[in-house]
């Protein structure tokens, strides 16, 4: 989906929504305990959250989902999981209270909610109303659209802060990311292309020419061979500087093998282990190297939501360098559904719910 021309000036402000009309109650999805998110996850009245010092209340326009969403709902004890009157954590809306921050009343945002302070403060995305950090969120920039802006905060931030704050990524360097199509894949080839980076890519064959299409230089099949095997066969001259895995490993083999074609100093990124953890903290943490243990960089993208990380990706979204990637949009009521999409692992780019119906 594009973007449109880049635009320098911040989406002018709404006066729709002020604190006047602000209700005591609102319409959420909120978790009831812990287990499948189809069973746990109800939609209901709940309080419109009340403001700490360094937090703006924003009338929610659109949420992004994450698989992390459904997920996180099976490890943790429902008495923690109960907390959050409204879950997930990426969101597009209106500025209804800007609390004594740099924000006024009627400001078009994007941000983020971490996933421990939806469990610690009780308020995600997925409600009329929620409490956002004023230092987790910016000004929308004018030539996307909140559904489009929903989208943009948890899979670019995690793209940008592996490809850029920790790999250092340069320009005439090579990347190699494994999940291509996927959200943080999708926004890790703009990114690598924007940085000047030869760009190679893992999708299935079917979603070859949508990777293709966000930049990539090279491609590789992954339900074609193992995909170690295929990069040991095609031996990149020069290696490549980093190694984005951005499904995030069940098995260490990735890893491992990395020597033959990450580069000496290399730096192999990951978006976290998903399965097999004594193996894989075996493998990456554990063997030393005269065992057979692996001589390369192993680095897990913990998600840092820093508010210069969201002005450095909102300014290349304004150049048009990076556009938002949807996959499909939900409305409120058909929450479940739109998770059931992102069960699939078969998304290319962002499932989005429209809490607001009239939002773009």
């Amino acid at each position: 989906m594009s973007a449109g021309q880049a635009q320098a000036t911040p989406a002018a402000p709404t006066t729709e929504a002020s604190s006047k009309s602000i209700p005591a109650t609102q319409k959420s999805w909120r978790v009831t305990g812990s287990g499948d998110i189809d069973k746990v996850l109800k939609f209901g009245d709940v309080p419109v959250p009340k403001l700490k010092k360094g937090d703006i209340l924003v009338k929610v326009q659109a949420a992004a989902l994450n698989p992390v969403g459904h997920k996180v709902l099976k490890l943790l004890p429902g008495f923690i999981a109960r907390r959050a009157k409204a879950h997930e954590f990426e969101i597009a809306g209106v500025v209804v209270d800007a609390n004594g921050t740099e924000f006024k009343e009627g400001d078009e945002i994007f941000g983020a909610i971490p996933v421990l302070s939806v469990f610690q403060n009780g308020y995600g995305a997925l409600a009329q109303y929620t409490a956002v950090s004023a230092q987790q969120a910016i000004l929308r920039p004018k030539n996307v659209t909140p559904t489009q802006a929903a989208g943009l905060s948890i899979a670019g931030l995690t793209a940008y802060q592996g490809l850029i704050d920790i790999a250092k990524l340069e320009a005439g360097q090579s990347v190699f990311i494994n999940g291509g199509s996927t959200a943080v894949g999708s926004f890790a080839i703009q990114l690598a292309k924007a940085k000047g980076a030869h760009v190679a890519v893992s999708a299935s064959g079917k979603n070859e020419q949508y990777v293709r299409n966000l930049g990539a230089d090279e491609f590789f099949d992954y339900t074609k061979a193992p995909l170690h095997e295929q990069l040991l066969a095609a031996d990149p001259n020069p290696k490549y500087h980093v190694f984005l895995e951005a499904v995030g490993m069940n098995d260490p083999t990735l890893f491992v093998e990395s020597e033959k074609y990450l580069a000496p100093g290399g730096v192999f990124l990951d978006v976290g282990p998903q399965g097999g953890y004594l193996k894989f903290f075996w493998k990456v943490f554990l063997q030393p190297s005269w065992l057979g243990g692996t001589k390369r960089k192993w680095k897990l993208i913990a998600l840092d939501v820093k508010k210069e990380y969201l002005v450095a990706f909102a300014k290349l979204v304004e150049e048009g360098k990076v556009k938002p990637l949807v996959d499909s949009v939900f409305s409120f009521e058909d929450t479940l559904k739109a998770y059931e999409r992102i069960k699939t692992s078969r998304a290319t780019g962002k499932v989005v719910v429209k809490v607001d119906p009239t939002a773009e």
